[in-house]
């Protein structure tokens, strides 16, 4: 029995959302549906910008969400992370422990500024995410803690840590580590501009394969080069031995390996789309963590995001995330 379900590494960002009209995010010069990293300044003038706003503040970065996702369902978590000496860094570690996820305490940390994410929520339910690393950015092997690896049922990685040369290398040594342990692997590919941009680091981060790969049909289409659904299905399976994709209002196909299975989505109107596909990530975990099939990871993990998205934030509360899972025990 591992002492962790799930050993995530990944940026830790403290999140701050916001409802936005289409219009400010053209005043603000920013690119709408993606991820964009920003310098601090630009931050701070989007933060001025809609100080007016009511915003909500949590510990964010998309694996800490799914690792929290694992905890609120029962399961045991560990993330690794850099936060600063400063306010917000004590806030996010705090914040993480309050959700039942361990987290690397050791050592000193850094001055400098945790990192922020700005999350720019649209009427249509789409999320625009502008995020300042701080000293995330400098993530390093620093941050591993071998012994939670190898007590780790899966060690699952980040694809946004691909922007960063040191936290790029600590996923790969952390990647290294769980396979020699006989720890199962994940990846999220995490953004579309992140496949854009940086496919090659994401490959390397890959290194010879994964047990599992979480992507969306944006990502997995850029990934295989390509928007022929086969095309994209045969590439995903050379460089992982399961995957899901999800697919929005249309659901998620899951590759277990053998077939392929197709998860209805739930039927719900969406609020706010941010981490649905981190809830989803950290459910399905969960679900294949306590030895269920393929199918019932999939129909908890479609569940859980479907409650997410009807509600600002990216987490629902642990008694509503319970709720659900009875259905599914």
């Amino acid at each position: 029995m591992p002492k962790y379900h799930v050993y995530g590494i990944g940026n830790a960002l403290v999140d701050m959302e916001y409802e936005v009209e289409p219009d400010d995010l053209t005043k603000l010069r920013i690119d709408k549906g993606v991820m964009t990293l920003v310098d601090e300044a630009h931050q701070t003038e989007i933060m001025a910008h809609l100080a007016e706003r009511h915003h909500v503040k949590g510990s964010g970065g998309s694996a800490a969400n799914s690792v929290i996702a694992v905890s609120q369902l029962g399961g045991r978590g560990f993330y690794s992370c850099k936060v600063a000496n400063d306010p917000l860094g004590q806030f996010y570690l705090d914040d993480l422990i309050a959700n039942g996820v361990e987290t690397n305490r050791h050592g000193e940390r850094d001055d400098g500024h945790t990192g922020r994410c700005v999350v720019l929520v649209t009427p249509d339910s789409d999320r625009t995410m502008v995020t300042f690393l701080g000293v995330s950015g400098g993530l390093s092997e620093r941050e591993l803690v071998t012994q939670a690896i190898a007590e780790s049922a899966y060690f699952y990685m980040e694809g946004y840590l691909v922007t960063s040369d040191s936290a790029r290398a600590a996923v790969i040594a952390g990647h290294d580590l769980a396979r020699q342990a006989g720890v199962k692997t994940a990846i999220s590919l995490s953004d579309p501009n992140m496949v854009a941009y940086f496919k090659p680091g994401l490959l390397d981060m890959i290194g010879p394969g994964v047990d599992f790969l979480f992507a969306n049909e944006a990502e997995a289409q850029g990934m295989a080069g390509s928007d022929d659904l086969e095309t994209t299905l045969a590439y995903l399976k050379t460089i992982a031995s399961e995957f899901a994709i999800t697919r929005g209002p249309e659901g998620a196909l899951i590759w277990d390996g053998d077939r392929m299975i197709e998860i209805d989505a739930v039927p719900v109107k969406a609020v706010d789309s941010v981490g649905a596909g981190d809830m989803f990530a950290g459910a399905f975990l969960y679900g294949l963590t306590q030895g269920w099939g393929h199918e019932r990871a999939g129909a908890l993990a479609a569940a859980t995001a479907a409650k997410l998205v009807t509600s600002l934030g990216p987490r629902i509360p642990t008694a509503e995330t319970q709720t659900i899972l009875r259905r599914f025990l």
